[in-house]
C-alpha cells in the first residue's frame, strides 16, 4: 500500500514542489515511484465489487487514475491552490476537455480572440461540430465580454497572457461578469504559470495548463492538467475524463513531477532574464517595439501589478523589416533555436506568422497584432549576458 508523506499542510512553493503529493511504497523509495501498469489486482471479488461502487478507496485502471499521475496532479494542487485535479496527456487536451465536459448542443461559449491557434480551433470548429455555437470578442475590452452573453452561455474561455503577443486580460472583472451570466470562467495559465499568476484566486473556475512548457521545462515530454473545486470535476469532469480517456502516461508524470521541483527556480531566472533581454531589445533601432509584461511601457501594466507576481519568461518584438528581417535575424541565432514550443531550459524563438498562428487570415492575425516582423521568444536558462550577446549578433547580421 501507498503512505502519504507526512508533510504540513500548507507549504510554500519552492517547498511543495518537491514533497507535496509525494506517495511512498512500503520500499520508502526518496524519488517518487513510476507504476507503469494499465490495472489493479483485488484481494476478493467482494473487494473488486467494492471498489467499483466506490466502497473501498484504490485505484482501478489507469485510465481513470493511477498512483504516480495522482501524486503529479496533488502537486499541482499544491501549487495552484486548487480542491481537484485531472492530468491529461497534453495541454490541449486539458483545454478541449476542459471545455467540451462541461457544454452541450445549444449552448453558447464566449472567448477572447487571441487565443493559440488551436485553442481557436477548439472554440471555433469542434465545438460548431458539437452544435455549440463561439463569440469571439477583445479580451481586454470588458464591454465587449458583456454584450456577448447571451441566456445559453455556459463557458467564458481566455488565456492570459495571450499567445504571442502578451496581451494581459483583468482576470477578476471577466470572472465577475461570467458569474453574473451564469457561466463559468476557463483561464489557460500556460504563459504565466502557477509562480507568477493564480487564476482561481483570482476568480477563475478553472485553470488549464500545458505541462509540456514551464512545468517539464526540459523539452522531454507531453502533459497537460486541469484544476477546480471538487465539486466542479466531480459533476462535470469526472465522468467525461474516464469515458473519453485523455488521461496522462504514468511515465511522463514521473517526468513532469521531476520538472516540478525545479520550476520555482527555472521561472525566476528566466524571468529576469526576459526583463533584461526586453529592456536591450527595446533601445535597439531595429526594433519596432517590445511587448513584455514586466515593463512600465507594457499597455496592461496596471492590470499587470494587480494580478501577476512576475513578468513572464516570454516576451514578443517586432522587426522593422518585416518577414524577411525576423527570418534573417533568427537564422543568425547561434544559442537561441528556432522552435515553436515554449518554457524550456534552451532558449527558443519562433515566427507566429508562419507557425503557431499561421492557420489564421492575414487579417485574423492583423488583428491580435502578428504582423510579419514579429518574434516571440521564450527565455532559458541559459547565462542572460550570452543571450544579449547571441541577440546582438544576430541583430547586427540583419
Amino acid at each position: 500500500m501507498l503512505k502519504k508523506s507526512d508533510t504540513p499542510r500548507k507549504l510554500r512553493p519552492a517547498t511543495a514542489m518537491v514533497h507535496a503529493g509525494t506517495a511512498r511504497s512500503g520500499f520508502g523509495e526518496t524519488s517518487e515511484a513510476l507504476f507503469l501498469t494499465q490495472g489493479f489486482v483485488y484481494d476478493s471479488a467482494e473487494a473488486a465489487e467494492a471498489r467499483f461502487k466506490g466502497e473501498e478507496p484504490g485505484f482501478i485502471y489507469s485510465r481513470y487514475a493511477n498512483p504516480t499521475t495522482r501524486m503529479f496532479e496533488e502537486r499541482m494542487m499544491a501549487l495552484e491552490g486548487a480542491e481537484d485535479a485531472r492530468a491529461t496527456a497534453s495541454g490541449m487536451a486539458a483545454v478541449a476537455a476542459a471545455i467540451q465536459c462541461q457544454v452541450k448542443a445549444g449552448d453558447h461559449i464566449v472567448a477572447a480572440r487571441a487565443l493559440f491557434g488551436s485553442c481557436r480551433y477548439v472554440v471555433e470548429t469542434v465545438m460548431a461540430r458539437c452544435g455549440v455555437d463561439c463569440t469571439l470578442v477583445d479580451g481586454r475590452n470588458l464591454d465587449e465580454w458583456r454584450a456577448a452573453v447571451r441566456p445559453e452561455t455556459r463557458v467564458f474561455f481566455m488565456e492570459t497572457p495571450t499567445n504571442p503577443t502578451l496581451e494581459v486580460i483583468d482576470i477578476p472583472a471577466v470572472a465577475e461578469i461570467a458569474h453574473a451570466a451564469g457561466a463559468r470562467l476557463v483561464v489557460d495559465n500556460v504563459f504565466a504559470t502557477p509562480m507568477q499568476q493564480r487564476p482561481l484566486e483570482l476568480g477563475a473556475d478553472v485553470v488549464v495548463y500545458s505541462a509540456t512548457k514551464h512545468i517539464d521545462g526540459q523539452g522531454r515530454c507531453l502533459g497537460g492538467v486541469i484544476l477546480s473545486s471538487k465539486g466542479w470535476i466531480d459533476e462535470n469532469l469526472h465522468d467525461y475524463f474516464r469515458h473519453t480517456g485523455p488521461s496522462l502516461s504514468p511515465f511522463n508524470a514521473w517526468t513532469l513531477l521531476k520538472g516540478l521541483e525545479t520550476l520555482p527556480l527555472r521561472v525566476a531566472q528566466q524571468t529576469t532574464s526576459a526583463g533584461k533581454i526586453a529592456d536591450f531589445l527595446a533601445e535597439r533601432p531595429e526594433v519596432a517595439k517590445v511587448l513584455y509584461p514586466g515593463r512600465a511601457d507594457h499597455p496592461d501594466a496596471a492590470i499587470i501589478a494587480k494580478q501577476m507576481t512576475g513578468g513572464s519568461t516570454l516576451l514578443a518584438f517586432e522587426l522593422t523589416g518585416g518577414k524577411k528581417a525576423a527570418f534573417a535575424f533568427a537564422n543568425a541565432l547561434r544559442i537561441i533555436l528556432i522552435s515553436n514550443n515554449l518554457g524550456d531550459a534552451k532558449s527558443l524563438i519562433t515566427h507566429p506568422a508562419t507557425t503557431t498562428h499561421k492557420n489564421l487570415t492575414p487579417e485574423a492575425r492583423a488583428e491580435l497584432g502578428i504582423s510579419d516582423g514579429l518574434l516571440r521568444l521564450s527565455v532559458g536558462i541559459e547565462d542572460v549576458e550570452d543571450l544579449i550577446e547571441d541577440i546582438d549578433a544576430a541583430l547586427s547580421a540583419t
